[in-house]
């Protein structure tokens, strides 16, 4: 039997899982998991399912949207690996992670390339047999070279996210566009504190007591996009700035591949900055 996410982001009114579920049970759909929010403020309701059966997507988005309110959406996905591409500079460990995690069939996904600015993680990213595409940025100005990546990227089809792990350079806006809500970044700090350069010395300067990570969808405002997941981890005055680095890198990864993870298995839904996860 064959299973479908159904993923439904609607104003909110009464009656709205009834509705829905009548229609699973009208086409004789098993529901295996459901999951429901409703965000009081704005008056949005957001539900995510998770049905066995045989039906046709297309019908079955249809009926309920038919159901549903103005200007709602709906989702109707079967199951399979998302197809993505991996940034990252010369910092081994997000991508690491990912990389294992990848191998050992955690991740519903096809690691299409590996691309970076630097060739200093190609040894590594060969031991998996993925393809390594380094595009330097020397001597290149930086539109030119973003649209080296850009050019590179829309090479291959059907990409679903691009996940910067550890890729540190800023992205304009026009390559932000052109991969509109499909690039995860991880942050090296506990958003919104400590954006921009060296978060762990600022972090060790100002005499925190946690630190940690967050993933985030990337938009055109520097680190502020809709965030997907954090860790955070305790520290002390004992602690250096290097020894809070280490332990952030452990969190970094952590918190990246399940954002990627979540992301996978179509957990997300993103409305203005904000996102809901079931």
């Amino acid at each position: 039997m064959n299973h479908y996410r159904v993923l439904i982001d609607a104003n909110d009114e009464k009656g709205l899982v009834h509705k829905v579920s009548s229609i699973f049970f009208k086409y004789d759909l098993n529901i295996l998991s459901n999951s429901e929010f409703v965000d009081k403020e704005s008056n949005k309701f957001f539900m995510r399912s998770v049905v066995e059966g045989a039906v046709n997507k297309k019908e079955l988005r249809d009926a309920i949207n038919a159901l549903l309110p103005k200007n709602s959406s709906v989702k109707v996905i079967e199951p399979k690996k998302k197809n993505i591409i991996i940034m990252a500079t010369k910092e081994l460990h997000a991508l690491g992670d990912i990389l294992i995690r990848h191998e050992s069939g955690e991740l519903e996904a096809n690691i299409l390339a590996v691309v970076s600015n630097y060739d200093k993680l190609e040894s590594l990213v060969e031991k998996f047999n993925i393809p390594f595409i380094t595009i330097s940025h020397e001597e290149l100005e930086r539109a030119e070279h973003e649209e080296k990546i850009i050019e590179c990227l829309s090479s291959y089809k059907n990409v679903d996210y691009i996940v910067l792990a550890k890729y540190m350079r800023i992205l304009t806006p026009h390559f932000v566009e052109t991969f509109k809500d499909k690039i995860i970044n991880i942050h090296h700090s506990f958003l919104p504190a400590f954006i921009g350069a060296n978060p762990y010395k600022q972090a060790y300067n100002r005499g925190v007591k946690i630190i940690g990570a967050t993933a985030h969808f990337v938009n055109n405002n520097l680190d502020e996009g809709p965030i997907v997941a954090q860790e955070v981890i305790h520290v002390n005055h004992a602690y250096s700035w290097r020894d809070m680095q280490r332990l952030g890198r452990d969190v970094e990864k952590v918190v990246l591949s399940r954002a990627l993870k979540l992301a996978l298995e179509d957990r997300i839904f993103v409305y203005e900055n904000r996102t809901v996860i079931f």
